[in-house]
């Protein structure tokens, strides 16, 4: 689902369809929860059955991992009472190649969006007013609204060819509100060309669209979730959790790169490449910026990063309970981050049996009395967050404590934790 925008703008299938049941991402869990072995070091919090838990013991196999090249396919629908004032390529060209780009920086290379656009319009058999398309979209309309566009793609689209299903509307007809653009899970998978089909993104965007609106919605096709606060009246700051500190909580964020922990859950980065603090006293590391390649990037072929092998140590936790931890990163003005307000060591909270939207990540902020950056900033109170050089700061009701010490000639920041 995507963020609001906290300053200048809020912005054969017969068989398949009688069983449909659509929820919403932000809501319900999405199919079985399968577990494969994953992480096993000592501070990987547990998998709940929290939707998007952020445990990372296991992997639920029920989402995509993306630990490889993915296939997704981009099907644009029209409808009946409206004519498109755009293209299929316009529309494809507001989130490709961005959306790609920031998935193979986040991962360091390891991981490649392959999208595959059709270039032309497919219509709906209704009109778009029809679907009543809004943010709260009730399972009746979704349902339907997927029905009529499985039904009419699937003569012209093998989708058992494809890891990822983009329905991207006519942005200009007037039944669609770009405010409801998700990911749409489902309790009985669709299924088409023989193989099932668990989520849809379904892309009601503007044109040109919220900034790495589809990334972020891709996000939780990798079983990411929702980091902002949705406050019960609609009113409110929605950036209180984490601020501009992954484009999970906002798609506009300075520094939109995922979490280390989020790096860590999806397998970008490796165990070897994350400390687990776990003696008492004090324990000092050292901590490459999140946002740098594994050794030193480097220019491929057409201008395309490349990226070395290797890595040193980029996150550091301290695990605080049963299902919950301490995380600390160096965060600064490189790859996805390369916006970032204030450099240095940022803390965040993570709680394991949160469930999407209900503040599974909290950034903890080490300026509580100062803000920053405040005409850019989602959040201008968390974009000051960071643990600077030379400072020192204790996290409240944790008693931990970190410092940073200094950089290194390579760019690294020194770091001393220190627990009870």
């Amino acid at each position: 689902m995507p963020c609001p925008l906290s300053r200048s703008r809020l912005r054969s299938t017969a068989a398949v369809l009688t069983t449909l049941s659509a929820l919403a991402a932000t809501s319900l869990g999405s199919g079985p929860s399968v577990a494969e072995p994953f992480a096993a070091a000592p501070c990987a919090l547990q998998r709940t059955e929290a939707h998007h838990s952020e445990g990372l013991d296991t992997w639920n196999a029920a989402y995509p991992k993306p630990a490889r090249s993915l296939d997704a396919v981009m099907v644009f629908l029209s409808f009946p009472d409206s004519v498109p004032l755009t293209t299929p390529a316009e529309l494809t060209a507001d989130h490709f190649p961005a959306t790609s780009r920031f998935f193979a920086r986040a991962s360091y290379g390891r991981f490649s969006l392959r999208p595959h656009a059709l270039r032309h319009w497919i219509r709906m058999p209704r009109p778009s007013p029809s679907y009543v398309i809004q943010r709260d979209w009730s399972p009746e309309h979704r349902a339907a609204y997927l029905r009529d566009a499985l039904a009419a793609a699937d003569a012209q689209v093998d989708f058992s060819r494809y890891d990822i299903v983009y329905f991207v509307a006519d942005p200009d007809a007037p039944g669609v509100d770009s405010d409801a653009t998700k990911v749409v899970n489902l309790d009985a998978p669709l299924r088409a060309d023989g193989t099932n089909i668990r989520r849809v993104v379904t892309v009601f965007e503007q044109h040109p669209p919220d900034r790495l609106v589809l990334a972020h919605e891709t996000g939780h096709v990798f079983d990411l979730p929702d980091l902002y606060q949705r406050p019960a009246d609609g009113k409110g700051d929605w950036d209180t959790y984490v601020g501009d500190w992954d484009l999970m909580g906002s798609q506009f964020a300075l520094a939109p790169d995922l979490f280390g922990w989020h790096k860590w859950k999806l397998g970008w980065l490796q165990s070897r490449q994350v400390a687990c603090v776990r003696e008492a006293g004090p324990t000092r590391l050292t901590l490459e910026p999140l946002g740098a390649g594994p050794g030193s990037p480097a220019v491929g072929a057409a201008g395309a990063p490349a990226f070395g092998v290797g890595g040193g140590t980029k996150l550091a936790v301290v695990r605080t309970g049963a299902d919950s931890a301490l995380a600390f990163e160096a965060r600064g003005p490189v790859g996805n981050d390369v916006g970032v307000c204030r450099p240095g060591i940022l803390v965040y909270r993570v709680r394991s049996g949160a469930a999407s939207g209900g503040g599974p990540v909290e950034v903890v902020d080490a300026h509580p009395d100062s803000e920053a950056c405040w005409e850019s900033s989602v959040y201008p109170p968390l974009a000051d967050a960071p643990v600077g050089v030379g400072e020192s700061f204790t996290v409240p009701g944790d008693g931990v404590r970190v410092e940073v010490e200094g950089r290194t000639a390579s760019g690294a920041w020194t770091v001393k934790i220190t627990t009870g």
